[in-house]
């Protein structure tokens, strides 16, 4: 993963921590998911944090690291 996918995911980390509660944590495979999602679209669980403060932290740790999980987009 080059410097421009991690400068990416930095600015969307920051774009979900200032708006935490329009996002919510899988608590199947940690992804961070839109408020509304009902069903993980990387793990298909359906249990979620939408807490505020576990989403800054999630989105902080996973913003400032290569992505480490394959999505629904990597199969395309």
């Amino acid at each position: 993963m080059g410097e421009n996918a991690i400068t990416g995911r930095a600015a969307k980390a920051r774009e979900i921590a200032s708006s935490p509660d329009d996002f919510q944590v899988c608590e199947g495979c940690d992804s961070i998911v839109g408020a509304q999602v009902a069903l993980c679209p990387n793990c298909h669980s359906y249990r979620f944090d939408s807490s505020p403060a576990r989403v800054v932290s999630q989105a902080l740790e996973l913003g400032a690291r290569e992505q480490r999980s394959v999505t629904a987009a990597d199969l395309h």
